[in-house]
């Protein structure tokens, strides 16, 4: 008959595999961070070549192809080895969402003919970056939903939100690239630079309550870095003239170079708080097969009917021994270091439980956020940016949490028109 001891290994096995996996996770999540920073810059470097008619920026996105080219050999190489390791296939979400965005890079080598082609509109060109690195933080997103182990899923949380944040940063920098390049700004797209600088704050606010201290710190000192009083001047300029007034194209390079120094000091931070989560992953691998050996050590001493009683359970309270070295103080002892294993991993699985929790609230809010936009982009024919600012100003009419408002909607998701109705 096996003993509960035997369970407990069982167990630890399990959370075994399950890190190991997770470990493969984390180098999957670098690849990708490495890809998208690669391909933010390309989508800047494309509005500037499409804006000026071909005029600006040629030599360096031909270069910048390249390298990004290079970053995605270097993904499929992680998801191939993902996907064949021993130790079985990552979850089936995490595989759809991967499958998904290799669909999207499988579009990018057309995508980037219509571009030199000038086959294509700026807005058209942006739009499918948007989509393709969407698809590419769409694993990110599941690999943190899917992280099992507090020491992992906190930090995941946190770089989930930063490379979003930096997303929304490189898609500022790609639309004042445009305006600058093209030498006029419209009311749109105004409206759309004001709700990517909301959008990055957002995320940057989430970042900073799921991030270590140490890598805050980092943060803040990367970003003191970056030219902010230009960047702020740029953006006056841009969003504070009348719509329609002419830009100064020149300064299409000076803004370019100003983003590009901001978001290469978030992906200083990105770097780190990747290398923090490959660290904390290889030692909770350490620990995890350290306590299994632990284990499988107790349960080789273990007698074949270990001398208990029921108080040995239910009280646990120290016992003498009888006699040092004796046999029933062997039995004795043995099992009350079993019960102690016991109730040591209980109380640990708690305490994961109850960071788990914490850690996954936020992503499970940005879920619910995520479908009450896309339903009422789908019953009232509103784009994402004026879905999530009809949640916002009710969030702020009524003085509630924008993901309570997400909630009341999709409650009432039965009551919405339909487009038929309409």
């Amino acid at each position: 008959m096996k003993s509960g001891l035997s369970f407990l290994v069982a167990a630890r096995q399990c959370e075994i595999e399950v890190l190991e996996q997770l470990g493969r996770s984390v180098e999957l999540v670098g690849a990708i961070g490495s890809l998208v920073h690669a391909l933010q810059r390309e989508r800047g470097l494309s509005n500037g070549w499409l804006g000026s008619g071909g005029q600006r920026f040629a030599q360096e996105l031909d270069g910048q192809t390249a390298q990004s080219d290079e970053q995605e050999g270097h993904l499929r190489n992680a998801l191939a080895h993902l996907i064949e390791s021993p130790h079985g296939a990552p979850g089936a979400r995490l595989c759809n969402r991967v499958a998904w965005a290799l669909a999207g890079l499988d579009a990018l080598p057309a995508l980037r003919r219509s571009i030199r082609a000038q086959g294509l509109s700026a807005e058209r060109a942006t739009s499918a970056y948007v989509k393709l690195i969407g698809a590419l933080l769409g694993v990110v997103f599941e690999a943190a939903d899917e992280a099992s182990d507090p020491a992992l899923s906190r930090p995941l949380v946190a770089l989930f939100n930063l490379m979003q944040g930096k997303e929304f940063a490189g898609q500022e920098r790609a639309c004042g690239a445009l305006a600058f390049a093209s030498g006029v700004n419209d009311l749109a797209r105004q409206q759309h630079w004001l709700h990517l600088i909301d959008s990055q704050e957002q995320c940057f606010r989430i970042v900073a309550e799921f991030a270590s201290p140490a890598l805050l710190q980092l943060w803040k000192a990367s970003l003191d870095e970056a030219p902010t009083a230009e960047l702020e001047r740029l953006r006056r300029i841009a969003c504070a003239a009348l719509p329609g007034a002419t830009l100064d194209g020149e300064q299409s390079a000076v803004w370019f170079e100003v983003c590009s120094q901001r978001i290469n000091a978030m992906r200083r931070t990105e770097v780190e708080l990747m290398r923090e989560l490959l660290t904390l992953s290889q030692d909770r691998l350490v620990q995890a097969r350290h306590e299994l050996q632990t284990q499988h050590a107790l349960l080789a001493r273990l007698p074949g009917a270990p001398a208990h009683t029921p108080e040995d359970f239910f009280d646990r309270a120290p016992l003498m021994p009888t006699a040092i070295g004796g046999a029933r103080s062997y039995g004795v002892q043995l099992q009350r270091s079993i019960l102690d294993l016991v109730q040591e991993q209980a109380q640990r699985i708690q305490a994961v439980n109850d960071e788990l929790q914490t850690a996954r609230a936020s992503l499970n809010e940005r879920k619910l956020v995520e479908r009450a936009k896309g339903l009422l982009m789908a019953h009232r024919r509103l784009s994402e940016e004026d879905a999530h600012k009809m949640l916002r100003q009710t969030a702020m009419n009524q003085n509630r949490r924008l993901v309570d408002v997400a909630e009341s909607v999709l409650a009432m998701s039965e009551f919405l028109p339909t487009n038929e109705a309409r």
